[in-house]
């Protein structure tokens, strides 16, 4: 996408801001306020709607792009000072909970009861509001849901008479019957980036087996459970029908697999299902359907899904005022501002992503219904961090899965004793 100019500061797309009502007590000084969100079909909508609708008077809204990996590189950075670069931060359910807990983002419980029939906030989606709190609090405003895709060629689907894929064997053998006709060498792509994307993999194999990395209640590890052990085999189960280069992929390569034809089905999260649709992306765009990933297991209890709510915070740190920046970002997720994101995004507004607007919308209401459950404590990132090589390592066959379990449950005792 060519990178324009959008409003009073953001260089993103303009085609997606939607002027909506953006009313603010005018304050007595020329005031800027810098928007830190990393560009994507689905987020822009939100932000480019911030600085087109509520840069007027003596506010200037600014929102300069960047991809996922510098937002979070520059969040991490901004709320670690005295004074931060921006006055409003894209957070996500997997940190609030880490940034609330070391006080560097405000709670929004105050400003969310005063603005609420304003901006019709109790239009918000309960469950994605939660996903946004800690410990009782509300520390960030949702405005997407992202959650994990099957996306597949019905084209060859058809063809070769296969239904998605319900578990991992059948994924296999969905996989080889597609390899054994000629059709695609590697047919299935999956986001395992090693120093990143692959331990959402592994925690989504997990939480399919209803385990999670840590018992919250007893501060138990469980990485050498026999979930941890049986995600990791079943995740190295998978490698003969993926690119012997799956642990350089990330979300993009994947649905750049998809856009060429080197893959006939992959799991990515919902913001990229749009883009699969679209003729200038892929001679392949009208033969893409989707459904809800598969359970690792027939008898497990969720699907090898994750849930990412993305919403807006405010840092402890800025020196705006709290009540004009809470304005903004509910302004930014206004009922119109929802509706312009449809359907790219899947809106933490009720009612607005439907099966009549939004082409993937029933597999990601299925996959949101059957995802394993967020973890939203503070510890989480750290677990995370630490495990990613060694899953990595594990995956690629450099370390046993004995050894590397063992090793992970070390790893994250020693994370959980320093809590």
């Amino acid at each position: 996408m060519v990178l324009t100019a959008c409003g009073a500061g953001s260089r993103t797309g303009a085609e997606t801001a939607v002027a909506v009502a953006c009313d603010f007590e005018n304050p007595p000084q020329a005031t800027t306020v810098n928007v830190l969100a990393y560009n994507s079909s689905a987020v822009d909508p939100f932000t480019n709607t911030m600085v087109k609708s509520c840069s007027h008077d003596n506010v200037t809204v600014k929102h300069d792009p960047i991809d996922f990996g510098g937002q979070v590189q520059k969040t991490v950075a901004t709320l670690s000072g005295d004074k931060g670069s921006y006055d409003v931060v894209e957070t996500y359910s997997f940190v609030v909970a880490t940034y609330a807990a070391q006080g560097k983002i405000q709670p929004l419980d105050d400003l969310f009861a005063k603005y609420a029939d304003k901006y019709k906030l109790n239009d918000l989606s309960p469950e994605m509001l939660k996903g946004m709190s800690y410990d009782g609090k509300l520390y960030g405003l949702p405005m997407q849901a992202q959650t994990q895709v099957l996306a597949y060629r019905k084209d060859i689907f058809d063809k070769l008479g296969l239904t998605p894929p319900k578990t991992f064997e059948e994924m296999r053998t969905v996989a080889k019957k597609i390899q054994d006709a000629g059709e695609i060498k590697y047919p299935l792509a999956l986001p395992w980036l090693s120093n990143a994307d692959i331990v959402t993999g592994f925690g989504a194999a997990m939480g399919s087996q209803g385990t999670d990395y840590v018992d919250d209640a007893t501060k138990k590890a469980n990485l050498t459970s026999d979930a941890a052990v049986k995600s990791l085999e079943q995740m190295k189960s998978l490698l003969p029908y993926m690119d012997p280069q799956v642990t350089t992929f990330d979300q993009p390569k994947v649905q750049q697999q998809l856009f060429n034809g080197s893959a006939a089905m992959g799991i990515m999260f919902s913001g990229r299902m749009l883009d699969l649709t679209l003729e200038k992306n892929s001679k392949f765009s009208a033969n893409f359907a989707f459904a809800a990933p598969p359970k690792v297991f027939a008898d497990s209890p969720k699907q090898y899904g994750a849930l990412s709510i993305d919403g807006w915070s405010l840092p402890t740190n800025t020196s705006v005022s709290p009540d004009l920046l809470f304005q903004l970002i509910a302004a930014s997720v206004s009922e119109d501002a929802s509706k312009s994101s449809v359907p790219a995004a899947y809106p933490a507004r009720i009612g607005m992503a439907t099966t009549a607007n939004t082409p993937y919308a029933a597999a990601a209401e299925d996959s949101i219904k059957n995802a394993p459950p967020l973890q939203p404590y503070p510890y989480i990132p750290a677990v995370g961090g630490a495990i990613t090589p060694i899953v990595a390592k594990v995956v690629t066959g450099g370390q046993s899965i004995p050894d590397g379990t063992e090793q992970m449950q070390q790893a994250v005792e020693d994370i959980l004793a320093k809590q």
